[in-house]
């Protein structure tokens, strides 16, 4: 086991954290911090030491993201899309491609995002397509909100294959017809990297195609808990902002309860409202860790030791890790925005000025917190607890089904 990864972590986590606002106020994109941050191993913190990582629990990793994203919230929903292609890695690494590619990012390679197409269909099939062509296999499509790809060395592509099933294209990130662009515009998180990917003929390495695998408790659930992680960060950045604002403010209220906002017993309540929903939220996502590091590691052992008793165990640990997910969604998410418009409570407009930039917290939070709406996961709680049926994650987005049966 590694010792402690936030301690390794803190110098450079320290010195991200002392420009978030300058990137904030020129929009600029943490290619360096990105760099040193993959130098200093955090693309390789879950994979074995065998292959040149940190052999982490998910505990640890989830440690180390909140700590991030309350220094840099972009830079973690960036490595968003890499932790996932390395937890299903971690979970083949008993076979060539597993210990292949855990090699290459024990090694530093960080994997990036190339997924969501504006007119792809909701139940998974996309425009962007994998043919072979002179003897080689090569990409053609447009893909948006590519989280990452800018930060990256490698691209995934998502496609559907003539067998309607879903495959992962990996290229290089200065492949020959590969474009990235930085046109994201979101109102928040916007150094992610989350533009658009133009593909024209770019070339694949048939070693380097991935049929989709079956995927147990961890994969999908790991993309929403890294949302959750950059939300515990957020909030705990914004709260102790807004305790350094109040420390240094010396304009009061006539009817203010105290000569200083620091003596403000009312004032005092805010940020201890706010810091208990930072705290609790990391709580949350840690013990949410914890259940899917029981799960996956209870899947693997069956390597060693299957049978029909075992499998169920397995299944039913999964399932309990799942729930967790959604359960923890839908508190947090609810909490952090609370927190982030919470502190504006304790400034009155000098809270507003823009050099204080305290409002990309809430603005951070809210973009991340619309993906994958929390409406539909506490709707899935609700049918579970009342007929016994279980949550299905389906990760796909795009246009309607009814509307694309129509246009045929």
């Amino acid at each position: 086991m590694p010792t402690d990864l936030v301690t390794r972590f803190r110098p450079l986590l320290d010195r991200i954290a002392a420009d978030a606002r300058e990137r904030e106020a020129t929009r600029r994109l943490p290619l360096d911090e990105a760099r040193e941050l993959a130098a200093l191993g955090l693309g390789a913190v879950r994979v074995p030491q065998e292959f040149g990582g940190s052999g982490a629990s998910l505990r640890q990793l989830f440690e180390l993201l909140v700590e991030l994203g309350a220094a840099e919230s972009n830079l973690v929903q960036a490595f968003r899309v890499h932790f996932r292609f390395t937890e299903d890695r971690w979970e083949e690494r008993d076979t060539d491609r597993g210990r292949r590619w855990l090699s290459r990012i024990g090694a530093g390679a960080v994997v990036g995002n190339a997924t969501s197409e504006r007119s792809g269909n909701v139940r998974g099939r996309t425009t962007t397509t994998l043919t072979e062509a002179g003897g080689r296999l090569v990409l053609d499509g447009t893909k948006y909100y590519s989280t990452g790809s800018l930060y990256a060395d490698w691209i995934s592509v998502a496609v559907v294959g003539d067998d309607g099933n879903r495959i992962t294209a990996l290229v290089p990130r200065d492949a020959p017809g590969l474009q990235l662009l930085d046109d994201y515009t979101g109102f928040g998180q916007r150094m992610s990297g989350s533009g658009t990917t133009i593909l024209t003929g770019v070339p694949v390495d048939p070693e380097d195609v991935i049929p989709q695998r079956q995927r147990h408790a961890g994969t999908t659930s790991i993309v929403q808990l890294v949302h959750l992680a950059t939300l515990a960060g957020i909030a705990r950045r914004a709260v102790d902002e807004a305790a350094d604002f109040v420390r240094r403010r010396r304009r009061s209220y006539g009817h203010g309860s105290a000569d200083l906002p620091a003596e403000d017993p009312l004032v005092q309540q805010v940020l201890g409202r706010v810091d208990a929903i930072a705290h609790t939220s990391r709580q949350i996502v840690l013990a949410v860790a914890d259940d899917l590091d029981t799960a996956k590691n209870a899947r693997w052992a069956l390597h060693d030791a299957a049978s029909p008793d075992r499998e169920e165990q397995v299944r039913e640990l999964e399932q309990r890790a799942e729930l967790s997910v959604l359960r923890a969604q839908s508190v947090v998410i609810d909490q952090v925005l609370h927190a982030t418009t919470e502190i504006f409570e304790v400034g009155g407009a000098s809270a507003v000025e823009e050099n204080l930039r305290l409002d990309r917290h809430w603005r951070n939070a809210r973009v991340l917190s619309s993906h994958n709406p929390a409406i539909y996961r506490e709707r899935q709680i609700g049918e579970h607890l009342l007929t016994g049926v279980l949550p299905v994650s389906i990760p796909s987005v795009g246009v309607a089904p009814s509307l694309l049966e129509a246009a045929q």
